[in-house]
């Protein structure tokens, strides 16, 4: 969730960006001072994991006499993203919007840097690939050496970088939109480098993407905000249909699977976060109805193959499982189903600078129970405080995008750099924990 376009009062927080790792056991945290890592293994605790940020920059050149990052690097950092819980991660700093840095987190060095023609909007990860979204661009480097593999260029206008890479090794698609008008998905293969399809999935411009995590099915929404659709990848077949809400149009903030695709959350800039199950409803033998609502209800359904398709589609469309009430509207939102402690939960990260942990009975549904909120700049929450919505409907304030671009970049309307600052760039170890590393990595 990248927050570097949002403005409002000065002051109210340090938080620029935030995001949950590939299988959601750890969130990222871009601040005006640097970045954090924290550990999502508990409900009552906020673990930090690392914490990398201009003032420690300072002290460890002051102790040392050497810097391994310098302090511009950490300051202003717009996009953070991890490799699943590894030590790999890719940094973008509002300080130099067009850079993109590769860096071993836990041994403070840079593996590598890349430049680009425009400023970066989204790096997405797995362990294939790594994805560097521009406004009408898409780079695509292999993750074991960071070239380029293949460049997808004037893509239509995507000023928000949405885009959605699958964290599956068998299905490795990528998704972006296909029009600024409508909401068209182009599906793309990063293994073979080549289109694989295209989904006329909504009638309105695409807000948000997101895969399962075996790759074969896509969720998305468009700015009406109303609909939720799943596809089959790579095929493009509705799979599901989920109906958000009739009575307003919202922006959807961000759409996420649980790990095992069984539940679907959407959250938007409304104070409610939707959460659907993803079933066949199993077809029951036909009863004959012994009321009157019973023979109405069936009227009523039969009439649907007569009415328009917009109608008769209500009729179908299934309603959430589950509901979450957040105790703010109006701020940019991102969020996340996990297990913690052997039950599932919704996870939110908001602009308000909050982590919000709720229950989700997998069997009932229904409203979800808040247990636990804390703070993103990893302070306590005080036990007697409560959380009240006047404190949290400051905007927040954030240098934007455009006012932090800096002009010069002009080779050949590309990636231009690769160039690897490690001593001994065949020893890398990410110290992963419970995945698989990528192979060495290796530039020019």
């Amino acid at each position: 969730m990248n927050l570097a376009s949002q403005s409002g009062e000065a002051g109210c927080s340090q938080l620029l960006f935030a995001n949950f790792n590939q299988d959601n056991t750890s969130l990222a945290v871009g601040t005006k001072s640097g970045y954090k890592f924290f550990s999502l293994s508990s409900v009552d605790k906020l673990e930090q994991i690392y914490e990398c940020s201009k003032y420690l920059s300072c002290c460890l050149f002051l102790a040392h006499l050497s810097c391994l990052f310098s302090v511009a690097d950490t300051e202003d950092v717009c996009i953070v993203e991890r490799l699943f819980s590894s030590s790999l991660v890719a940094i973008v700093s509002l300080k130099a919007p067009r850079k993109l840095k590769v860096c071993h987190f836990k041994k403070g060095t840079e593996i590598c840097n890349y430049s680009y023609s425009n400023t970066i909007l989204a790096v997405k990860l797995n362990r294939q690939r790594l994805i560097v979204c521009l406004e009408e661009s898409l780079y695509i480097h292999n993750i074991r050496d960071m070239k380029v593999l293949h460049t997808i260029r004037e893509t239509p206008p995507n000023p928000s970088g949405l885009c959605a890479l699958s964290i599956s090794n068998d299905n490795c698609y990528l998704a972006y939109p296909g029009s600024a008008t409508i909401g068209e998905v182009q599906v793309f293969d990063t293994v073979n480098l080549r289109a694989a399809n295209m989904i006329p999935a909504h009638d309105s411009p695409l807000a948000a993407l997101a895969f399962d995590a075996s790759g074969t099915k896509l969720a998305t929404a468009s700015e009406k905000g109303t609909v939720i659709r799943v596809f089959s990848i790579p095929e493009g077949q509705k799979l599901f249909e989920f109906r958000r809400g009739v009575k307003r149009c919202v922006s959807i903030c961000s759409l996420a699977f649980s790990m095992e695709g069984l539940y679907l959350s959407a959250s938007s800039n409304t104070e409610t976060v939707h959460i659907f199950k993803l079933e066949t409803q199993r077809e029951k033998p036909q009863e004959e109805p012994t009321t009157w609502t019973g023979y109405f209800g069936k009227v009523l359904m039969a009439s649907t193959t007569y009415l328009p398709a917009q109608v008769s589609e209500m009729f179908t469309q299934g309603r959430a499982f589950a509901t979450v009430r957040l105790p703010f509207s109006g701020h940019k939102n991102i969020c996340a189903l996990a297990i913690i402690q052997k039950i599932p939960r919704l996870l939110v990260a908001a602009a308000d600078g909050y982590l919000y942990l709720y229950n989700l009975d997998p069997q009932e549904g229904g409203e979800c129970t808040l247990m636990k909120q804390h703070k993103l700049d990893g302070s306590a929450e005080p036990a007697n405080e409560i959380l009240e919505q006047t404190a949290h409907e400051r905007p927040l304030v954030a240098q934007t995008y455009s006012a932090a671009v800096a002009k010069g970049y002009s080779e050949d309307q590309g990636a231009v750099g690769g160039a690897g600052v490690e001593d001994d760039m065949n020893a890398l170890h990410l110290d992963e924990e419970n995945e698989q590393p990528p192979l060495i990595l290796e530039t020019d």
